[in-house]
């Protein structure tokens, strides 16, 4: 299976909160997970990722979304 890095979306109506984090890409968007690599709050615009972890999984071949990918770059996350 490929791996992907994904947004899973939690919090309530119109509060979004997303966790970034890394799965199969046959899983739902907020089923099982492998391992959660940072976090994204879009009304703050607050991101919080763990650069080693990502570019772990970057390294092993797991592939970014377009949006994770957009703010990797924005946050200089990718080497």
């Amino acid at each position: 299976m490929a791996v992907r890095i994904r947004l899973q979306r939690f919090g309530t109506h119109k509060r979004p909160f997303y966790r970034i984090v890394a799965t199969e890409s046959s899983n739902p968007r907020d089923g099982r997970f492998l391992e959660i690599i940072g976090t994204y709050n879009p009304l703050d615009g607050e991101v919080k990722v763990d650069s080693e972890k990502a570019n772990k999984w970057i390294g092993n071949g797991a592939q970014p979304t377009d949006t994770v990918k957009s703010l990797f770059r924005k946050h200089s996350v990718l080497k």
